[in-house]
């Protein structure tokens, strides 16, 4: 069994919500601030308080290593520890660390973040070394049924730099025509562009690593940034294409997308996880300045039940959005 299939489960019984624990000191009430020894143990124990009142509603937890390397060795064991209370709780999580490397250092890599000290369930890689960079994680998928999520189409302002430039109808992979998939209706409006050739390998990688929710063990990542008209077709279009890989959608709430633009690259009710980071970390302080307290006033429990809420509240969102109905 791959972890994709955990992950169609966990989305099936607890929604789409990934919770991202990109937590910096500065998003903790300053009331937990002052109590820790240091930012490294301030943000664990919020990381655990977080984990703790979302286990039920959320399916997933993306951890962004960059915001504890900036701890220092303070910071990577507090990764490790947030990585491993993940896990014992039964949860599954994605370590976003977006390495990209060839041969036997990206065998290195995988070691490190597939087993030890940093284990986790998934990884982000990317892709623009070529497929020599993602071919040694594939024998974690076969060992331990690990997955990835590779970058495919991101959500930042400038993924048209490079995603959005535009190729021939050659070079996709052998075995794999997008041919057949890219006739016909929305699909035809939409040049052959990099991400496509991104999603054709990976396509072509579900065939061999398919688990038994119809995924790929390696998905890719799929932005819900703000969308309408053709960006909208667009999205769907990418959803039908590339009908075999989960997606990891990330952009939701603070960067600016809304459940309507997630729920476009969702299939059947399912097919893809919704990160969201800032507006569950900092729930708190919407719910605080609702509540008329002061920040200095509220705790870690406070912070939980709030960021609880607001996973809660984006969960039946996208719910309602990716309803047959909608």
């Amino acid at each position: 069994m791959f972890n994709i299939d955990a992950l169609f489960e966990a989305v099936r019984e607890k929604g789409h919500v990934c919770v991202g624990l990109d937590t910096a000191p500065e998003y903790i009430p300053p009331l937990e601030q002052k109590k820790a020894a240091s930012g490294a143990e301030a943000v664990l124990a919020f990381n655990r308080a977080l984990v703790d009142a979302t286990l039920d509603s959320a399916a997933c937890y993306k951890v962004q290593i960059a915001y504890y390397e900036a701890l220092g060795l303070d910071g990577l064991k507090c990764y490790a520890q947030t990585l491993s209370y993940i896990r014992e709780k039964g949860a599954l999580v994605i370590a976003d660390i977006k390495r990209g490397d060839i041969a036997d250092t990206a065998l290195q890599y995988a070691r490190a973040h597939f087993e030890g000290d940093f284990e986790a369930d998934f990884v982000t890689l990317s892709p623009y070394m070529g497929m020599d960079s993602i071919e040694p994680w594939l024998s974690f998928a076969e060992k331990k049924g690990k997955g990835a999520f590779v970058l495919m189409k991101t959500s930042n302002k400038g993924m048209k730099d490079f995603e959005y430039l535009e190729l021939k109808e050659t070079g996709a992979p052998q075995g794999y025509s997008p041919a057949g998939i890219l006739s016909g209706g929305k699909n035809a409006a939409f040049p052959r562009r990099l991400y496509d050739a991104v999603g054709e390998r990976l396509s072509a990688l579900a065939e061999k690593y398919q688990g038994a929710s119809g995924y790929g063990a390696f998905g890719a990542v799929a932005g819900a940034d703000p969308k309408s008209g053709a960006e909208r077709d667009e999205a769907e279009a990418i959803r039908e294409r590339y009908r075999k890989l989960f997606f990891l959608i990330p952009g939701y709430g603070a960067q600016g997308g809304a459940a309507k633009d997630a729920a476009l690259f969702l299939r059947e009710g399912n097919g893809g996880v919704v990160n969201a980071s800032r507006s569950i970390l900092k729930a708190w302080t919407r719910a605080a300045e609702s509540a008329g307290l002061p920040p200095e006033n509220i705790d870690n429990a406070f912070a939980a039940r709030a960021a609880r809420q607001a996973a809660v509240e984006m969960r039946d969102a996208i719910r309602a959005a990716s309803s047959p109905a909608r």
